[in-house]
């Protein structure tokens, strides 16, 4: 099992990413790969629409992929997943690799979200980019506590 989180934008320092890399760290304690990464933002400016600027990010996005990854697109949406549920969808995302995608303040290019494996909502409100890396990290976390039954997710 191997976990990807790439997100659109550099993290900032602080806080939020002092979170994520805890409990990274705490995933890898299982035995499980996590690598962090990100990609360059582009930048609103009156040089690019909105469209382009998704489209130039998800052309980066998909050269940041490795081969053979399993995309699941971040987003705000209706849908909801239980913490069990994320833990069962993992066993199959992460054989070999699941690349978890935050997209920028703009979101993901709607193309790039179609061409995912899956997608995935951690709330219907749309949330901060470093609360979302926060939380996805930490459920991916509770996920894997859930399949090698350590009691965390109690």
């Amino acid at each position: 099992m191997k976990l990807l989180v790439v997100s659109v934008g550099a993290p900032e320092r602080g806080p939020a990413t002092a979170l994520v890399e805890d409990y990274a760290a705490r995933i890898r304690r299982f035995g499980i790969a996590v690598d962090l990464s990100w990609v360059k933002e582009v930048p609103p400016s009156g040089r690019f629409t909105d469209a382009h600027r998704l489209e130039r990010e998800a052309r980066a996005l998909v050269e940041a992929l490795p081969r053979g990854a399993r995309t699941i697109a971040l987003g705000p949406g209706p849908s909801t997943t239980t913490s069990d549920q994320l833990a069962r969808r993992l066993e199959r995302w992460a054989a070999p690799l699941a690349a978890f995608i935050l997209g920028g303040p703009s979101g993901l290019d709607p193309a790039f979200v179609r061409d995912a494996h899956a997608t995935l909502s951690l709330s219907a409100m749309t949330l901060p980019h470093e609360l979302a890396r926060v939380v996805l990290v930490e459920q991916l976390y509770r996920a894997v506590t859930i399949l090698r039954g350590v009691p965390y997710h109690k």
